[in-house]
C-alpha cells in the first residue's frame, strides 16, 4: 500500500501530521464522537435516526503557555462539540459532505483556528462505515459573527451580603433561573477586617480575593452556585444554562481595557462585567447603584424575590 493510499483511510491527524504547513500548529482532535442523527438523502432515511461517528483534528494557532496553564488562551475541545451540536440542531441535511463543511466553517470561526479536518461516517447503511472527510483552512477574516450570534446575553445579579445570608437563597435562584436567561452571580467582600498594604496594586489584590472569599461562601449555600474564574468556563456555563459565581481576579487584571484600578466594590465590578458580556441587564438584590451604567440595571433589596 502505497503512503497516499494508506492516508487516504488513516485517522484525521496523520492526515493532517503529512499535509501540515510550514510552521509549528499545535493540534487538538475529537475521537470516536457518535451521535443519533436523521440524515440522508434516500426516502429509507427519512424519518429515523442512524448512527453517526465524528473524528475532528484542528490545528491552532497556539497561544498556549508552559509557564500559563490557562483555559482562556488555547481553543477549548467544548468548540468542536458546540459546531456539531449546533449544526445538528440547525436543520435536516440529506449530504454528510453539507454537514462536514458547516461544522467545519463554525470552527474555523474561531480566532486561533488555523485548519480544520473533518471525518464523518454513517454506521448504519450497511456492514461497513460510509463516511466524507473534507479539510478546510481558516479565512484571512476569520467569520467570528458566527461566535457572536450564538453569544447569550445573561442575567448579571449582584448580590449584597444580605442577599446571600438570605434564609430562601434557594426560592431565589428557583426564580432567577425562572428569567429565561443564564445567570452569573457577582458579590463583594464580606463586612470583616482586610489587610492594609502599602501600595496600591497589592491592595488591589487583596480587595479582589477578599470578593473571591465571598464568593465561596454563596456557593457553599446552594449546589447550584459554581464558582468560576475564566472566561471560557462562563462561556460554556451559559451555554449550559448553569449559574455561575463569578470570581472576578482573573478576567479582571487580565484584561486589557478593564475597570479602572480604584474601581474594588462588588457593584461596579458587576455592571463592568455586564457590559462586557453584553448582559440583558444587571439587577442589584442590595447595594449601591453604580454610576453611568450602559445597558438597564433594576435595584432591589436584599430581601426581595425580584420581578424579572
Amino acid at each position: 500500500m502505497t503512503d497516499e493510499t494508506r492516508l487516504a483511510f488513516a485517522h484525521p491527524s496523520e492526515r493532517a501530521k503529512a499535509t501540515a504547513p510550514e510552521g509549528p500548529l499545535d493540534r487538538i482532535s475529537l475521537s470516536d464522537h457518535e451521535r443519533e442523527v436523521e440524515i440522508g438523502a434516500f426516502q429509507a432515511e427519512r424519518g429515523t435516526t442512524q448512527r453517526v461517528r465524528f473524528n475532528v483534528v484542528v490545528e491552532v494557532r497556539s497561544e498556549a503557555d508552559p509557564d500559563a496553564d490557562d483555559v482562556d488562551r488555547i481553543l477549548s475541545y467544548d468548540t468542536i462539540v458546540e459546531a456539531i451540536d449546533i449544526e445538528l440542531a440547525a436543520e435536516r441535511l440529506n449530504l454528510l459532505e453539507t454537514l462536514a463543511a458547516r461544522i467545519a466553517e463554525r470552527i474555523l470561526a474561531h480566532p486561533l483556528a488555523a485548519r480544520c479536518f473533518v471525518r464523518i461516517e454513517k454506521l448504519d447503511r450497511g456492514p461497513f462505515a460510509l463516511g466524507v472527510e473534507i479539510v478546510r483552512s481558516a479565512p484571512e477574516k476569520p467569520k467570528l459573527r458566527l461566535l457572536a450570534e450564538e453569544m447569550p446575553h445573561p442575567l448579571i445579579v449582584f448580590l449584597s451580603n444580605g442577599a446571600i445570608s438570605r434564609a430562601d437563597l434557594a426560592a431565589l435562584l428557583d426564580r432567577l433561573e425562572s428569567s429565561g436567561a443564564p445567570v452569573i452571580l457577582c458579590v463583594g467582600a464580606a463586612d470583616l477586617p482586610r489587610p492594609q498594604a502599602a501600595h496600591g496594586m497589592p491592595q488591589r489584590r487583596i480587595e479582589l480575593l477578599a470578593i473571591e472569599q465571598n464568593a465561596w461562601v454563596l456557593a457553599a449555600r446552594d449546589d447550584r452556585c459554581v464558582v468560576v474564574d475564566s472566561r471560557t468556563e462562563l462561556d460554556w456555563a451559559m451555554k449550559q444554562g448553569q449559574i455561575s459565581v463569578w470570581a472576578p481576579s482573573k478576567l479582571v487584571l487580565d484584561a486589557v481595557d478593564g475597570p479602572a484600578t480604584h474601581i474594588l466594590d462588588g457593584e461596579s465590578l458587576a455592571l463592568w462585567l455586564a457590559e462586557s458580556f453584553e448582559a440583558e441587564r444587571l439587577v442589584l438584590l442590595g447595594g449601591d447603584m453604580p454610576e453611568d451604567a450602559t445597558l438597564p440595571v433594576q435595584s432591589w433589596p436584599a430581601e426581595a424575590l425580584p420581578e424579572l
